[in-house]
């Protein structure tokens, strides 16, 4: 029994050295591994490095040319900044009018008689925010802009103008479009359009020099328009104004007329003495109402900072254009240095 515990003593013995060189021998191969890793990564930045370095040297040792291309962007946006227009932005500070007299009547008799009202035809609701909301929907409608271009024969100054001369406070025509001498337009154009722009082509470059915001905490609206004359701009916007407030005052000053006649009317066929009360109120604030749309000039839309002629133009901004310009051209000439470089490579 002694002499099989001493042999596996032994072989224990035996076996230890070759387990621990075995484990040892892995530890320096996973170290080894590290180190390599190490490296590699040591190296790749390295090679990183350089390839940056390259890159500077490349773009360095064409510094020239990207300063001559940068020159050239430069000097292109001086000359485009130089050849746009002044353009000149008027605005107007407006609040909704309030309501009052027979607006504020009707809405009182609505609780009492609306569902009459609406059978006979008569609409007593209607709040000022729907005045308000109206006529800034009237503002932007093309059937409005359209009618104001023809009343106030804006079409040759929107469509035919390319800049105004301050010197002689006069507007520039293009000789292209629009023959000054013979008044005729003269555009080339292809079939459906003709010679003269329609009223839709109007309305649309006219909606593009209108801006209108409305600020949701105060009410207050804000109406801006830009042309290339400051006085033009500024008188254009004082007729928009004092039009959207015609228009719809006449319209309401038509459908209160409206609303007489048919009551005035349907009184004869009225046999019930109190049915003759109701009409006779209905009437009455349909005649107030009319009357406030004859004596207020500003139905809907109140001035409150009137349009005044811009001293300043408000575009374009031609630091921005030659500052973007010379940006854009650095950007280009390193483009192209870099392309260069790797063809070359």
């Amino acid at each position: 029994m002694k002499n099989k515990q001493t042999q596996t003593n032994n072989e224990q013995s035996q076996v230890s050295p070759d387990n621990i060189n075995t484990t040892s021998s892995s530890v320096d191969g996973a170290i080894l591994q590290q180190q390599l890793l190490l490296a590699q990564m040591h190296q790749q930045q390295a090679d990183d490095e350089i390839n940056l370095g390259e890159l500077w040297q490349a773009i360095w040792s064409e510094k020239l040319k990207v300063i001559l291309i940068s020159a050239l962007f430069a000097i292109l946006s001086v000359v485009y900044a130089l050849s746009q227009p002044n353009v000149y932005k008027a605005s107007a500070l407006l609040a909704p009018v309030s309501a009052e007299g027979g607006s504020s009547g009707l809405s009182a008799l609505a609780g009492q008689f609306g569902g009459l009202a609406s059978m006979a035809g008569i609409n007593l609701g209607g709040g000022q925010s729907d005045k308000t909301d109206l006529a800034l929907a009237i503002l932007k409608s093309r059937s409005f802009i359209e009618r104001f271009i023809t009343k106030h024969d804006l079409l040759v100054p929107i469509m035919a103008v390319e800049r105004w001369d301050m010197a002689t406070d006069t507007l520039a025509y293009d000789p292209e479009l629009y023959d000054q001498t013979t008044n005729q337009w003269i555009r080339k154009v292809e079939a459906p359009q003709k010679p003269q722009p329609s009223l839709w082509e109007a309305y649309v470059a006219f909606s593009d020099l209108l801006m209108l915001t409305q600020d949701k905490n105060t009410a207050m609206i804000t109406v801006e328009l830009e042309y290339y004359s400051p006085a033009m701009a500024q008188q254009w916007l004082t007729w928009l104004i004092a039009d959207v407030n015609d228009f719809v005052r006449n319209q309401e000053q038509q459908e209160a007329q409206d609303s007489i006649d048919y009551l005035t009317q349907q009184l004869e066929n009225i046999q019930v003495s109190s049915m003759e009360t109701v009409f006779y109120q209905l009437i009455e604030e349909q005649t107030k109402n009319m009357m406030l749309t004859k004596v207020k000039a500003e139905y809907v839309l109140k001035t409150i900072d009137p349009a005044q002629v811009p001293e300043e133009k408000s575009k374009p901004k031609r630091t921005l254009i030659v500052l973007l310009g010379a940006i854009l051209g650095v950007i280009v000439a390193i483009v192209i240095v870099l392309i260069r470089y790797f063809a070359r490579k």
